[in-house]
């Protein structure tokens, strides 16, 4: 069976990721209206009646700014961990609340989405991955280093949503103050055009059909620069680009038995990387009420 993936929209002004089958699906974050999110959705042929489930990586608002009315609207279960509802400070209906654990997998219908922690200026951010039998499809955006969690999990991808943010060339010589490029070029922000193409030429599972390039910098960044860095290179993979002003095309990702790569269990996660990331994102709600900007402006 295929799984039918979309990007809604993708960049600082609103970021959200469909993932689903014939009979029901899941929104990774959801940071366009309500209104804008079913409007996009009937284009492509789509419902929210199917989706059951919205994910959430973290609390900057191009994430989240959506999920209240959306999940009202269509009586959503909100997944998120407690830090990072405490840090939104969103009151969510309570009985569509539902918590979700590093490296345990949530089950929803068909379904399996695995969590896993990344790299990034927030409270308690997550990566995603969603497996329906040997079909794998990974969420990898808002990460600032691509660390062993982030090459794991791609390893295991037939297709991903994988950050492209900026072009180092135009965030050097940009607009932007120095305290701002530091913190997206500094570990906990984003990953760079060259960081992308690195983690795909170096990780690139052999049956990886698509590759979304996600989560492209507006003002550090040029669609053109990112698909020309990736042309040539792709050895048949299909390189999407994932729009800041519409939605892509939908597209059926289909695995087939003996893909997958052993999985990684959770035991296995180094606890090392889990410990870092901690001290990184240690502090992250005195960052943001210092500036409530956070990292939606990139």
């Amino acid at each position: 069976m295929s799984l039918y993936i979309t990007s809604l929209n993708s960049g600082s002004n609103g970021n959200c990721y469909y993932i689903g089958n014939d009979q029901e699906a899941i929104l990774v974050d959801a940071g366009l209206s309500c209104r804008e999110t079913e409007k996009r959705m009937r284009r492509l042929g789509l419902s929210l009646g199917s989706v059951k489930a919205i994910f959430v990586s973290h609390e900057h608002d191009d994430h989240i700014k959506g999920i209240p009315i959306i999940a009202r609207k269509y009586q959503l279960p909100v997944y998120i961990t407690s830090d990072t509802l405490e840090n939104w400070g969103c009151e969510l209906e309570k009985h569509l609340v539902c918590s979700f654990s590093a490296y345990t997998p949530v089950t929803i219908g068909s379904l399996t989405i695995t969590p896993f922690p990344k790299f990034h200026d927030a409270a308690d951010p997550h990566s995603f991955i969603i497996r329906e039998g040997p079909t794998v499809v990974g969420v990898f955006t808002d990460i600032g280093a691509p660390c062993e969690h982030l090459v794991r999990h791609f390893r295991q991808c037939h297709a991903a949503f994988l950050e492209a943010n900026y072009d180092e060339d135009m965030l050097e010589k940009g607009s932007y103050p120095f305290h701002l490029k530091k913190r997206i070029r500094g570990g906990q922000g984003h990953l760079s055009n060259r960081q992308a193409l690195e983690l795909f030429l170096a990780h690139r599972p052999p049956f990886m059909s698509h590759l979304f390039l996600s989560h492209l910098s507006q003002n550090n960044n040029d669609p053109d620069l990112a698909q020309d860095l990736f042309n040539g290179r792709t050895e048949g993979v299909k390189i999407v680009l994932a729009s800041r002003f519409e939605e892509t095309s939908v597209y059926a990702i289909q695995g087939k038995e003996g893909d997958i790569m052993p999985h990684w269990k959770p035991e296995g996660a180094p606890a090392e990387q889990v410990q870092a990331r901690k001290a990184l994102t240690a502090g992250s709600k005195k960052k943001q009420e210092q500036d409530p900007r956070q990292l939606s402006l990139f």
